[in-house]
């Protein structure tokens, strides 16, 4: 059977660095066309990726016939309105994480065509190490887990990098934050009954460049992160059970040339006396998440994870912001 065909909304950096290349790397997906609003900006990548087709505005690529599947980059506060109208012009669209500024936004996606896909591009959720880990957690080997923890930081304080503008989504929280909140969801299988926060905003920017949250999923089990867009380039996920912990060592922006590391450690000393590592071969989680997609689009298996997903994801984000207001604990949803 032929690869789904994909088209490209931008330039950006996350799509031409990391999942344009994946999505090459595919076993049922192809990148075909990608368009900028400046057509030499297109064609240069179109050249560099081997990409047939360049597009000088989003609308032509959107009216190509021979796209099935749109990938969206823009920026945050672009997701859902070119998402939608990517579906209206008959396409399926895997969009960027976050899925929109809030979850209002995001509810918009719930009335769109129900025929046409869109799932929200949390690539993680396909990495075989982020598998192995959710399934060493439900099988009882760490005892009974009650604690995720998690760090995710890089340090950027350029102010004409979109990941510094407010207006447009930008922060520690949306960019980042997003992906510790979801090991929580994704490892306990559980969503947060209520959730708070601690932010502190970079004073020029308005951004949040420190932000550390606790979500609770009741039982006796929590969540807990710490990310920040101005410190030392970081990123841990912790699984604490009554017997073992786990680790992943490289959980969020993992190497596809490269095997990664699950660190079991029964705890029987402070030193690593009880270090077990599992290696996970090497793979390219944006590969498989394509070839997920592919699959749902093709009509081979269920959409793995669709639209009110996203909007989960972002309630829980909402709730945040809003504990950051009240100083308080916020119920989600």
């Amino acid at each position: 059977m032929s690869k789904t065909r994909w088209g490209v909304l931008s330039t950006a950096e996350i799509g031409t660095g990391k999942v344009i290349p994946g999505i090459n790397r595919s076993q049922t997906a192809h990148v075909t066309a990608i368009a900028s609003r400046d057509l030499a900006r297109a064609q240069a990548a179109a050249g560099e990726l081997g990409i047939g087709k360049a597009y000088g505005s989003y609308d032509e690529l959107l009216a190509d016939p021979d796209i099935d599947v749109i990938y969206n980059p823009l920026p945050n506060h672009l997701h859902v309105p070119l998402t939608l109208q990517a579906v209206a012009a008959g396409k399926h669209v895997l969009c960027e994480k976050p899925i929109a500024l809030n979850a209002a936004q995001a509810e918009q996606l719930l009335s769109r065509s129900s025929d046409r896909l869109v799932m929200e591009a949390f690539m993680v959720r396909f990495h075989p190490q982020w598998l192995k880990l959710r399934e060493i957690v439900r099988s009882g080997a760490l005892g009974d887990v009650r604690s995720i923890q998690a760090y995710f930081s890089y340090f950027n304080d350029d102010p004409d990098n979109i990941r510094n503008d407010p207006a447009i989504g930008g922060g520690a929280l949306l960019d980042i934050g997003c992906y510790p909140m979801l090991a929580g969801r994704f490892l306990f299988g559980a969503e947060p009954e209520r959730v708070i926060a601690l932010i502190d905003r970079d004073p020029n920017f308005g951004t949040d460049r420190l932000s550390s949250a606790m979500l609770d999923f009741g039982n006796g089990r929590r969540a807990d992160f710490t990310v920040s867009t101005q410190s030392v380039l970081y990123q841990r996920v912790h699984a604490i059970g009554t017997k073992k912990r786990a680790e992943l060592i490289v959980p969020f922006n993992a190497a596809p040339g490269e095997a990664t590391l699950i660190r079991i450690d029964d705890g029987r000393d402070l030193t690593g006396g009880g270090e077990e590592l599992i290696t996970i071969e090497a793979c390219d989680q944006y590969a498989e998440q394509a070839d997920a997609f592919s699959a749902a689009v093709r009509g081979e298996s269920p959409l793995p994870y669709g639209p009110a997903d996203a909007v989960q994801n972002m309630r829980i984000l909402d709730a945040l912001f809003a504990s950051e207001t009240s100083g308080a604990w916020e119920r989600v949803g």
